[in-house]
């Protein structure tokens, strides 16, 4: 009797097991910022959208599909050409996430890897479409339009495939080598230019002032031809009279030079001679 209870009880527990198992097996857990697609052997890919939590699938006849929804950051680097056909390698740093309602539509026609399917090639078509319209100098000085238009023509790209694009920015612009040597020489003319013209300009202005220090010196000779002619030796002696009275100022600051006045005599303290 006891026997029969124990095994009883064994098959309930295994039972019990079985159906915990079974159970387990046709849950499955969708973790925040993702969304889960459900593919039916029988109906297919079903139109439905399976948000964040728990949920119940039949095993074998049904399987999840689970799809990050999040932002998630892209390079994509392109090599095209300018208008002025230059080689330009440019690289455009993409943030990107499904819309949610369009999982079903992105797993039929493009599965999970619908990033690499779709981004490299409409990245590749825009950027060639829009750098064709400048110069590689263009490239340069009118960046903010680049970007703004390789924003607005990809943003609309990616929506005909059910993506978002958050940020769109250009991280990387070169041009070939043959330009970049050429950009090089003319920045090296251009400083050789300037070296030139600030030279021309500094023997101007030294032409100029000598003009006008031999034009200074010929009014000043002219003042004083015209001195001496209304003033005949008296400004001669003038000049005479005062140049020999700042001499005399000069020889009186002198320890070693002592002043005889003319027509005096003086005794001197000589030491005589035995």
């Amino acid at each position: 009797m006891a026997a029969h209870l124990f095994n009883r009880i064994g098959q309930l527990g295994l039972g019990v097991a079985l159906v915990g198992g079974v159970v387990n097996s046709a849950l499955y857990n969708v973790d925040g910022g993702h969304r889960a697609v459900i593919f039916d052997r029988f109906a297919g890919v079903k139109n439905l959208v399976v948000g964040e939590g728990t949920h119940f699938f039949i095993p074998w006849v049904q399987k999840p599909i689970i799809f990050d929804i999040r932002s998630r950051p892209r390079n994509v680097p392109t090599v095209t050409g300018s208008k002025d056909l230059q080689n330009v390698n440019i690289t455009l740093r993409i943030l990107f996430r499904p819309v949610p309602d369009q999982l079903p539509r992105i797993y039929t026609i493009l599965g999970v890897d619908y990033d690499e399917r779709v981004l490299p090639s409409i990245t590749s078509e825009v950027l060639k479409a829009v750098v064709a319209q400048f110069d590689a100098g263009e490239l340069i000085t009118q960046r903010e339009i680049v970007s703004q238009k390789v924003n607005e023509s990809l943003t609309e790209r990616a929506g005909q495939f059910g993506l978002i694009l958050d940020d769109i920015s250009i991280t990387h612009l070169t041009f070939g080598k043959e330009f970049t040597q050429a950009v090089e020489l003319k920045q090296v003319a251009q400083q050789e230019a300037e070296k030139a013209r600030f030279v021309v300009e500094k023997a101007e202005q030294q032409k100029k002032a000598a003009i006008i220090s031999a034009e200074g010196d010929a009014q000043a000779a002219v003042l004083l031809a015209k001195s001496f002619g209304n003033a005949g030796e008296g400004l001669v002696e003038l000049r005479r009279i005062e140049a020999a009275e700042d001499i005399a100022y000069q020889l009186s600051k002198s320890r070693n030079v002592t002043y005889l006045p003319q027509g005096q005599n003086v005794l001197l303290n000589l030491p005589t001679q035995n």
